[in-house]
């Protein structure tokens, strides 16, 4: 993802230390009801052409579909399942849209609930400060942040978490050109789609206490 500091990560783990998770459970075999496997096709977009995705490169598992998917969460829920590297987007009638994604090393100390306060289409990416001390050719981002645009970290969407309280968590669900990365454990980041996916996701979310975010290890 989104290259997070330390700061995020602890402000994080604090809220999932108060955060329980009995809710998100789910129960019996998943079954996949339809595949969006031509979905993948270079997408114009914001003054962009975003690239297609060699879909046939990506394991069937993390393409974008609708599953079957039992949980005590509402409809509009997001679960992110960081080990099995989906994420959920749930829908009426035991049903959820489930997305392929991509986890940081930041990202796999989430275990918590957020929401999704707002939401940026093309968002500009700001490093951290310990990122740009680890390197120094990252420093010309400092002030204003990387422009939007294709080689972005952020991709083409960006969700922002908040905290229950209202403080932002520093995470992100977002976008990534990194197509190959979904699946695996990046190096560091937190939640990533393939940019066809973020858009698709973007356009069901609703900012609000209501767009609740579970992260569950």
């Amino acid at each position: 993802m989104t290259l997070i500091d330390r700061r995020g990560a602890l402000a994080f783990l604090g809220l999932a230390g108060l955060t329980a998770l009995a809710g998100c459970t789910t129960s019996g075999p998943q079954f996949t009801e339809q595949v969006f496997t031509s979905e993948y096709g270079a997408v114009k977009d914001g003054g962009y052409t975003i690239p297609a995705v060699p879909i046939d490169r990506v394991p069937t598992q993390f393409h974008r579909q609708v599953v079957t998917y039992r949980t005590k969460e509402k409809p509009g829920t997001i679960i992110v399942d960081t080990r099995s590297r989906h994420l959920y987007y749930v829908m009426p009638g035991n049903k959820a849209m489930r997305y392929g994604i991509g986890v940081g090393r930041a990202g796999f100390a989430w275990e918590g609930e957020a929401y999704v306060s707002w939401k940026q289409p093309w968002p500009r990416w700001h490093p951290p400060k310990e990122m740009i001390a680890r390197d120094p050719r990252l420093k010309k981002y400092a002030d204003g942040g990387q422009a939007p645009g294709l080689g972005n970290p952020l991709g083409a969407r960006a969700l922002y978490l908040f905290d229950n309280n209202g403080k932002d968590t520093l995470y992100r669900l977002h976008g990534t050109p990194e197509w190959k990365s979904i699946g695996t454990a990046a190096s560091s980041g937190c939640i990533r789609l393939m940019n066809q996916d973020i858009i698709d996701l973007y356009s069901r979310v609703k900012p609000g206490k209501s767009a609740k975010v579970v992260v569950i290890q």
